[in-house]
Formats: structure tokens, sequence, C-alpha cells
């Protein structure tokens, strides 16, 4: 379906065809006709199917019409990277129609107190926020929510694992009753559903792909590999494929650092990026993993949430994750858009059990491949311990992430944000701030 078909206003459809789009994704055309008639919603929609789109032009529609009276929109999400990418969308998109936006993280260069407080006091129309950031703002009468319209939670599975559930619900209390609530995230758990129950009236529910499942073109490959021998076979597999663009988990800082050590020391360009890096260290690692600086980029799973790598054709698990909700995360970096991918697990024997329980949550059996000279040496795989539960066989991170400051890297969508077009019409809205 065409973007002209599904009720967006001219500016919007303006500025969209400024970005080079014109065919709604599956998620969008569900999505925008609801959110444009006022009703909350819970989405389930894999990462790279175009959900921030989904939330942000409608909203970016209303507040065209409607015009904003301070605070219009709050967007929280689990990690800071993720935020600026969000605001990088909306920069783009909301050109046309005047909006402004700002994002509201914490730590790190360029996450300035100040401009951050000069945004919130102002009521900058649309805030994209970390929740621990956010609090503090608010715990100091900085934000002024009462003229709230929109309160989307994006990522919302991962907000959970992180424990932010305490911080949404006293963000929440900041704000006025009357709004509309949209809630997105890759997975359909009971305890999503739990949590949307306490904060959306009468939801609309929409499903763009199967619970939990990863993307169609994604080809998944599981090597069972020797333990000790992980990085020798990663390195074989990187040199014998000529892969040029690979992003590899590791499930610590500490390993991410290691296995990157080990790449360079055999002649493969690589960087690694988890929350123990400086975030221009982590923004200049993307940066140079995309325009192919660098071939590898190892990162830890919070690192790398919010990620926009397109056609990314490699994702490597070195270590399967804890929490096997986590792989339908990681997976989510290749295959967007459409695209092929490959994912491939690198499993030793005791991670047998965390490949059965990732096997469990997406109904699909991974099929095993052993290599001669690499094949595990130890067949007995750990028990569960007595404290764990089935199902989330690991200690979720119960840490922020939600640090940094903005890249330079060019956003997702075709084009940057455009100079004043010669002979294109223009919003009344007023131009944008940055603070």
């Amino acid at each position: 379906m065409k973007f002209s078909e599904l009720g967006l206003n001219d500016s919007i459809l303006e500025a969209i065809g400024y970005m080079g789009f014109e065919n709604a994704t599956p998620i969008q055309e569900q999505a925008i006709p609801l959110i444009l008639d006022d009703k909350d919603l819970i989405a389930c929609a894999q990462t790279g199917t175009g959900k921030t789109a989904a939330f942000i032009l409608p909203v970016l529609n209303k507040i065209c019409e409607k015009g904003s009276n301070g605070i219009n929109t709050l967007v929280v999400c689990p990690t800071r990277e993720l935020a600026l990418q969000i605001d990088k969308e909306i920069q783009g998109f909301s050109y046309f129609a005047g909006a402004d936006s700002f994002p509201v993280y914490g730590g790190g260069e360029g996450s300035d107190w100040d401009k951050q407080k000069n945004a919130l006091t102002s009521g900058a129309d649309i805030i994209v926020a970390t929740p621990g950031k956010l609090l503090s703002h608010l715990s100091m009468g900085y934000v002024d929510l009462s003229n709230l319209k929109h309160f989307i939670l994006d990522e919302a599975d991962r907000m959970l694992d992180m424990g932010f559930v305490r911080d949404i619900n006293k963000i929440i209390s900041y704000m006025p009753a009357e709004r509309q609530n949209l809630m997105f995230s890759a997975t359909f758990s009971n305890d999503i559903k739990k949590l949307a129950s306490g904060i959306l009236r009468n939801p609309v529910s929409v499903e763009t792909a199967p619970q939990n499942s990863t993307a169609k073109k994604v080809t998944h490959k599981v090597y069972k590999v020797d333990k000790s021998k992980k990085t020798e076979f990663t390195i074989k597999l990187i040199k014998d494929g000529n892969w040029n663009q690979v992003l590899i988990f590791t499930r610590t800082k500490h390993g991410a650092n290691k296995l990157t050590e080990k790449l360079v020391k055999a002649g493969i360009s690589a960087a690694a990026i988890h929350g123990n890096k400086s975030q221009g260290a982590r923004t200049k690692a993307l940066k140079n993993f995309k325009d192919n600086s660098i071939k590898i980029l190892v990162a830890t799973d919070i690192a790398a949430r919010g990620l926009d790598i397109p056609l990314l054709p490699h994702v490597v698990n070195f270590e399967l994750p804890n929490v096997p909700e986590d792989y339908v995360h990681r997976i989510g970096r290749t295959g967007r858009a459409g695209a092929a991918g490959e994912a491939i697990s690198l499993v030793c024997s005791e991670e047998s059990e965390y490949q059965s329980e990732i096997e469990k949550l997406l109904n699909e059996k991974l099929a095993s491949t052993i290599v001669e000279g690499f094949e595990p040496t130890d067949t007995d795989p750990p028990k569960r311990a007595a404290s764990q539960s089935k199902g989330s066989f690991g200690k979720k991170n119960k840490g922020g992430g939600s640090q940094g400051n903005k890249p330079k890297s060019k956003p997702h969508f075709k084009g940057n944000k455009p100079s004043e077009p010669s002979g294109r019409g223009r919003s009344n809205s007023p131009k944008k701030k940055r603070y």
C-alpha cells in the first residue's frame, strides 16, 4: 500500500517522498491508520520492519494539523543508541512538519545536562528518552508533561529484561490520564501483555510476524565447536568466506575485548563496542564499520541495541545469549527490510541447553554441523541451576545502558535532513529547534 493511501497530510507525504519512500511496510500499513484514529496500540514487529516510522509518521501528522503546546509526545526506549537512532529519524521526517525533537540520555560526552534541561523546559514537541535520565529531570521539576498527548514505549520487551518497569511506572505518574499510548515490542510474551494491561486502554493488537519469529530471509547455521577453538574457527570463517562486514556477539565485555584483540592480531580489522567504551569510541567504531573501514564489529547485547546497519550480511553468535529472546534481537540485525542475511552460532557443549531453549522459543530446530578439527571435546552439558526458571536460564541484565552522544553517521532512511529545497512547500509551523 502506498503512503498516500494511509490518510497522512500533504506535509508528511512530502517528507516521505523527499526521503525516497513510496510504499508502506506491513507494520506501517496496519499501525498508521489506527494511531491516526486515536487508538491505543500494542504492536509486535521485528526490528528492521519500519516500526519507528509506524509511530512517528502519524504523531507528526497530528502535530502538523493540531499544533503542539509544550511536550506533545514522549518516546521512552531502553538505550541511548536507540534514543539517538529514533531522534535522527524524527529529524528527517519532521522537517516539513516544522516539529522539533530532542534526545535525553545519560553519560558520556554529548549528554549535556544544560542542553537537555533547556529542551525540556522549553517544551520540545517530541522527547526521546531513556528512563533513568528522564526521571532525573522529572525529579528536578524540569519536565512538564501536563500537555502530553502521546506516550510511546519502544522495545518494551527489552525494557522488561533490563528491569525498567518501576521507572516506567514512575514516569507514567507524571502524565495526564487522557493520552494515547503506543507500545512496540519484538516479542509478545505474557509479561509484555501484563505490562500493556497496566498502561494501555482498550488497545488494538497488531502483529506482523509470528510471535518471537526471526526474519524469513535469514539463514540459520549452527556449528558445534570446541570452546577453546571458537576464536580460531571464527577467523577461519571470516578468511575462507572473504567476509567484509560481520557483527559478532559475545556474552561479556571482557569477551568482546579479548576476541577483538585476537582478530586484529590475525590481520583482521575489528573493533569492540560495549558499556565500558566511551560513547565517542562506540560512535567511531560504528561509523568505521558502516563505511567498511573495519570488517568486524564485536558487541555485547546491550551495546548493540538500536544499531541500524543496512544490508548487514552476517551475524555471528560467538556465544549464545543467556536469555533466549535475545537471540531474536541479535538476529534482527541482519535480514532487515526484506534483505537476505546469515545468522551463524558457534555452540560448544556447555551451550547445548541454551540452543534447546532458543529452539523452543522459535518453535524451530536449528540444524547443527561439526567441522573436522574443531569438534567439541566435552559432551556433557551443564545442569541448570535449581534457582533458574524454565525459559529464563540466565540472569537478565538489570543495568541501564542508556547513555551516549549523538553519532555523526547517516540515518538509515534515504537521505539526510534536507536543506531548504527550492520550489517545495513548507508547513506554516515554526522551524525546528535543536537547542
